[in-house]
Formats: structure tokens, C-alpha cells, sequence
């Protein structure tokens, strides 16, 4: 797929894989990356900047992917800013930090705020931009995770929401085949912020230390390596309905 003067949206795009998936984009041509957020409004305007800087245009967008009324409304303001729309990456996630023998952690709360953001969020804009990647023969990259093969992660029911997404991956690489391509990428541990807040620096360090000498390639990824495995599959156009595990070959060895 050439890029050159392409329009993409990224979801969750000012921080982390969204963001270094938001540059990479501009990097490689794109004419325009809409960043999408939530709550991070700072974040997505200092990516916003950055992709001026890099010579793309974009804006930040605020809607929550948990909300279809608010992606169809992106969706059409987009098309209607720029003129077309050729790449989708779904980056957006939440999880819950739950113990994964404490089922009763799992309330009907939890199940619903994972799975409206993670799995229906990850539909809404796929059904929202179908339409305008089918004019443009465009691609879509969803951001699932290791814990959607394996038996790990940070809660039942983000592994299985991310398990969830692996299965939409193929189910709508044949749905909007042949005009558009749908793949994903399946992070392991990756080193962000987010993470660090998330746990503690102390945790973070300590968790991130253990899993590089755990993995072949004596490390854990960062949102670039990811980003990496995002414009791989938007730049070749002979693969659907895959799924790339970026994990520096830790999965090998469970």
C-alpha cells in the first residue's frame, strides 16, 4: 500500500503504540493522521504536533470508541476534512488488574467497561470506516495483544477481550475482502508509560527486567517495535485475516 498522502485515524493515538504508530505514519508519507483520544487531550495535541513537525497534517479527535454515535460522527468529520480515509488502526484499550484466580473480581462492571472498550470499541470504527476504506481499497490494523493466545495478561477479561479481537480480525478480513485488508499485531509486555503508571515505576522495572531474560531476544518491546509490525502490514498488500505476535520470541518459550 503507498501511503503517500494517505489518510489514516488511530485510535488511542497520542500515547504509546497509538502514538508511535501515529508518527510512523507521517514518516512514511501519510498526508493526514487523525489522533484520537479519550482523555489524554494534551498527549494528542503534542502528537498532533509532532506529525506537523514531520511534515503531515492532523487533528486531534476526542471520542470514545465505546460510544458508536461518537465513532460514525469521527468517521464522517474526517471524510469530510481530508476527502478520503485509507488506514484504521484500532489501538484503543483499557484493562483491570485482577488476580486471574479472583473471579469474583470480575464483576458485570468490569466485564462491560473492557468489552465496550476493547472488542465492541474495535467494531464500531471497523463498521464506521468500512464504507470509505472499501472506496479506497484501504487497510485496517487492530491492536490485540499475546494475552488473547495465551492464558496471561493483566485480567481474565482482557485476555479474553483481546482473544475476541483476534477472531473479529479474521472474521472481517473475509467480511471486506477483497476492497479492504484487516490484520493485527498481538503485543507481549511492552515498555510504556501508561505501564509504569500503571504499576509503579519499581514493578514496571522489576517486571520489565525479568521478562528480557526470559525472551530470546533479551528484551520486552517498545511502542516503536510495534509500530514496526503495524506498517508492515499496511505496506504489504497481499495479507489478511493474519495476526503478528510481538513479543521478541518470549512466546516460544512458555
Amino acid at each position: 500500500m503507498n501511503l503517500e498522502g494517505s489518510v489514516a485515524i488511530v485510535t488511542g493515538g497520542g500515547t504509546g503504540i497509538g502514538r508511535a504508530v501515529s508518527e510512523a505514519l507521517a514518516r512514511a508519507g501519510a498526508g493526514a493522521v487523525v489522533v484520537n483520544y479519550s482523555r489524554s487531550a494534551d498527549d494528542a495535541e503534542e502528537t498532533v504536533a509532532e506529525l506537523v513537525r514531520l511534515g503531515s497534517q492532523g487533528h486531534a479527535h476526542r471520542a470514545s470508541v465505546a460510544r458508536e454515535e461518537e465513532v460514525r460522527s469521527m468517521v464522517a468529520e474526517t471524510v469530510e476534512r481530508y476527502g478520503r480515509l485509507d488506514v484504521l488502526v484500532n489501538n484503543a484499550g483499557i484493562t483491570r488488574f485482577i488476580d486471574h484466580k479472583d473471579l469474583d473480581a470480575l464483576t458485570e462492571e468490569v466485564w462491560d467497561d473492557i468489552l465496550d472498550v476493547n472488542l465492541k470499541g474495535t467494531f464500531y470504527c471497523c463498521r464506521a470506516a468500512a464504507p470509505e476504506l472499501r472506496s479506497r481499497r484501504g487497510a485496517i490494523v487492530n491492536v490485540a495483544s499475546m494475552a488473547g493466545f495465551r492464558a496471561t495478561g493483566s485480567s481474565i477479561a482482557y485476555g479474553v477481550s483481546k482473544a475476541a479481537i483476534l477472531q473479529l480480525t479474521r472474521n472481517l478480513a473475509v467480511a471486506l475482502a477483497p476492497e479492504v485488508r484487516v490484520n493485527a499485531v498481538a503485543p507481549g509486555l511492552v515498555a510504556t508509560r501508561w505501564f509504569r503508571q500503571a504499576v509503579g515505576e519499581d514493578l514496571a522495572a522489576q517486571g520489565e527486567k525479568m521478562m528480557s531474560a526470559a525472551t530470546p531476544l533479551a528484551a520486552v518491546a517498545s511502542p516503536e517495535d510495534c509500530a514496526q509490525a503495524v506498517m508492515g502490514f499496511l505496506h504489504n498488500d497481499f495479507v489478511t485475516g493474519e495476526s503478528l505476535i510481538v513479543d521478541g520470541g518470549k512466546h516460544i518459550t512458555y
